[in-house]
């Protein structure tokens, strides 16, 4: 009796330990969430008391941007009285005022019409952020005829072709439009010889010239079919973070231009913050019904999904140049551990299937939903994705431990954070997609702060996790 009750007791001592570490491993995930959330919501209360500040300023001292808010206001208005389907969009609203889809359609509406303040106010504002993005993550190499790249090339993006829809909208043909999505393609890390870099100091005078008509874009109020001619001018671009295999390079500039880097981050995301406040300002300014919570935040996602498309492709190369150490971590962990097994991660043996059919991987509907990430150019739509992701997740787990034992010895189907940590690092080790880490890193800056506190922000800080995982690997040594 004795061993049997020591026996017991140990068991009992281990699943209290097991409990323990589920426990502090949600506690660790609900930290990271709430230090989001009060940083997100810290930035929303400074905006916000800005834009309050300056609603309450006098006439006399209106800044720039209020006197333009003011004039586009003023524009709607004389809009209005030359068109009657404002009028009929906002009787609409008012008889189904809790009706989401009247609200998404309005929006969709309004950016049908070029000719409307807002959507003129839209193109003016992304081609603001384009001609800040496209100076720091491009540049003007000889042609890759004449000249040999060396060093390790990161992967290029795999999200490029979230270009397509809008030029599309913008007539632009297939030709154009493969051109264009090439272009787009960014490299992370390339440095090129000495003949390159020669050949590249007799360009500045083109270069400059090139930055010029960047600039000048911005003033016009075309369609993104203008930046064909630039674009044309560019036959290969490359990150312009030296390389630091090389020992010429300095350690201390590099550091000062990875500060510079992330300095211009910064102001991109608060300029691109900014952007979509004011343009749902003056839609709220514009369509009073649209003053209601679940009315503003279903507005807010109409206006991110026209916003963000042509601006992705350059904003996510920002991300990726910043971040670009870690996508090689990651790189070299997916290199070394590619024919990895769930159980080398950590992924207990009750959670793995029995077999699995040949040329296929254990959740290999999870990997294959995560790689669908990258066809979104939209914030929220790469947040569903992951959420879908980890539901997937959960749905093979349950599957293979079903496999194992009956159904009827399970007190619940879900699966803890100490199982499901393992498997999402497996997930993305899978992926082989480096630009998980700053895919991840623009979804903390831009999804909604509501969402960081449910399950939306339980799984991108899960992914998160994962990904941190999967970089670290390469310096683990051989998996158990």
């Amino acid at each position: 009796m004795a061993p049997l009750y020591y026996w017991k007791q140990f068991k009992a001592f281990l699943k209290t330990l097991s409990l323990q570490r589920q426990v502090m491993e949600n506690l660790i995930i609900a930290r990271a969430r709430q230090g989001a959330l009060q940083r997100r919501m810290e930035e929303r209360r400074l905006r916000l008391k800005e834009e309050a500040k300056r609603s309450f300023s006098s006439s006399s001292s209106l800044t720039p941007e209020e006197q333009e808010q003011k004039i586009l206001y003023a524009t709607i208005l004389e809009y209005e009285r030359d068109h009657d389907w404002p009028k009929q969009w906002k009787a609409n609203l008012k008889k189904n005022p809790h009706n989401l889809s009247v609200v998404s359609g309005l929006i969709s509406y309004i950016f049908s019409h070029p000719e409307h303040p807002i959507m003129k106010l839209l193109k003016r504002l992304q081609y603001r952020i384009y001609n800040q993005l496209y100076p720091i993550v491009s540049k003007v190499p000889e042609s890759p005829s004449t000249s040999t790249c060396r060093g390790r090339n990161m992967k290029s993006s795999q999200s490029i072709h979230c270009m397509q829809s809008v030029q599309e909208n913008n007539k632009i043909n297939r030709q154009k439009l493969r051109h264009c999505l090439s272009v787009a393609s960014l490299p992370i890390t390339e440095d090129y010889n000495a003949n390159t870099c020669a050949k590249e100091q007799t360009q500045t005078g083109q270069s400059t010239k090139a930055d010029k008509l960047v600039v000048s874009m911005g003033e016009q109020d075309s369609s993104f079919e203008d930046l064909e001619q630039f674009l044309t001018q560019f036959e290969c671009l490359s990150a312009s973070l030296p390389d630091m295999s090389n020992p010429a390079v300095d350690p201390l500039i590099h550091k000062l231009e990875e500060g510079v880097l992330q300095a211009h981050l910064r102001s991109i995301v608060k300029e691109i913050h900014n952007s979509i406040d004011r343009l749902l300002s003056l839609c709220i300014l514009s369509f009073e019904p649209l003053n209601m919570t679940a009315s503003k935040d279903q507005c807010l996602t109409s206006i991110e999904e026209a916003f963000f498309p042509p601006i992705w492709p350059l904003l996510l190369a920002l991300f990726r140049k910043v971040y670009g150490h870690r996508e090689l971590a990651f790189e070299e962990s997916v290199r070394l551990y590619r024919n990895a097994k769930p159980g080398d991660v950590g992924v207990a043996s009750k959670l793995c299937p029995s077999e699995t059919a040949p040329g296929s991987c254990p959740y290999e509907s999870a990997v294959q939903e995560l790689r669908l990430i990258s066809k979104d150019c939209c914030p929220q739509k790469k947040l569903e994705c992951i959420v879908r992701t980890l539901r997937l997740i959960c749905e093979c787990a349950e599957e293979y431990r079903t496999s194992h034992e009956p159904a009827t010895l399970h007190s619940s189907a879900a699966i803890g954070a100490d199982d499901l940590l393992p498997i999402l690092s497996y997930v993305a080790l899978k992926s082989d997609l480096p630009q998980l880490v700053s895919e991840c890193a623009a979804l903390e800056e831009f999804i909604h702060e509501g969402y960081l506190i449910g399950e939306e922000g339980y799984c991108l800080t899960s992914m998160q996790s994962a990904v941190t995982y999967v970089e670290s690997l390469h310096k683990r040594g051989a998996l158990k």
